[in-house]
């Protein structure tokens, strides 16, 4: 059996009638899923309610307070947005909190049981910063998942592989300066947000960016995991791996240009696994639904193998 963490509470930030992140991704993702061959092997499971867990002072070594309180402010007041991008609807907090929630059940999971989970949850998050949202993003979920992972007894080092099309600026911004944790990320290059040059190393030599042209096909990543990002995470020897797991890197993807097909996740999910049972992988962006789906269940067929 393998976990997906989901609620259809992820489904109330509203993000507009035509904006790219949007509820329609859970649910294509949900019936893909249920029509996989493997459908039954798949134990769903709900999200830990927020008022049962005390988010706050974890939330507060990632985000400012007053980051945080923003946020809050707008959806009480019934909505806005950050920027042109990054729409805060009235239930966003609230369903922001939940996804948080849902990545630490991830990790709480992969831990307890030294397998793989997937956390199915939106609003992505890897472009969030300390003090601000963008692009899409509202808190800074693989961040916040891995902070709260070093907490968990035996957890000395977390690694983060970040495989969206996009650079995580949010997640390497929060994360440079820890010791204790690793981010690699394989991104389109020129491409929003335009951060993750190469020659960006992180205070401990934690940080490894590789930006990729448009047009790049599996046969220029998979020389990169083999030869770039596998010696780099092995040397780490995380205890976790978190996957900010985007998928708008397909041929097919709208808001960006590479040329990626939905089986190819299925081999980056395998890269993965040489490393280590203990993954969680957590939606970030795609937003062809189709090829965002079908590049999910790639990813979670791997791991039931």
């Amino acid at each position: 059996m393998l976990p997906v963490i989901y609620s259809d509470k992820f489904l109330d930030h509203k993000t507009g009638r035509f904006h790219p992140e949007r509820p329609e991704r859970l649910t294509a993702i949900v019936d893909a899923i249920a029509a996989a061959p493997w459908a039954s092997q798949i134990e769903w499971q709900l999200p830990t309610p927020v008022e049962t867990r005390s988010l706050m002072p974890l939330l507060q070594q990632v985000h400012s307070q007053r980051y945080v309180e923003l946020i809050q402010g707008i959806a009480l007041e019934g909505g806005g947005s950050l920027d042109a991008d990054t729409p805060v609807s009235p239930h966003s907090y609230d369903v922001a909190l939940l996804a948080v929630s849902a990545w630490l059940d991830g990790v709480d999971r992969v831990l307890t049981t030294n397998d793989p989970a997937f956390v199915l949850a939106r609003p992505p998050g890897h472009h969030a910063e300390r003090n601000t949202g963008m692009g899409f993003c509202l808190f800074s979920n693989a961040a916040i998942a891995a902070y709260y992972a070093l907490e968990q007894p035996g957890i000395e080092r977390v690694a983060i592989l970040d495989w969206d099309v996009h650079h995580g600026n949010g997640t390497q911004e929060i994360v440079e300066n820890h010791p204790q944790i690793a981010y690699c990320s394989l991104h389109q290059s020129p491409c929003y947000p335009g951060t993750g040059k190469a020659n960006e190393q992180g205070k401990y030599n934690n940080v490894l960016n590789l930006p990729l042209p448009p047009g790049s096909t599996v046969a220029v990543y998979q020389p990169l995991f083999s030869q770039s990002v596998m010696p780099f995470f092995s040397n780490f020897q995380p205890d976790l791996l978190i996957v900010s797991a985007g998928y708008d890197a397909n041929a097919t993807d709208p808001l960006a240009e590479m040329a990626l097909q939905p089986p190819d996740y299925g081999l980056f999910t395998e890269y993965c696994l040489q490393l280590t049972r203990r993954v969680v992988f957590g939606l970030e962006g795609g937003y062809d639904l189709n090829a965002l789906a079908q590049s999910v269940v790639e990813t979670i067929g791997r791991c039931l193998v």
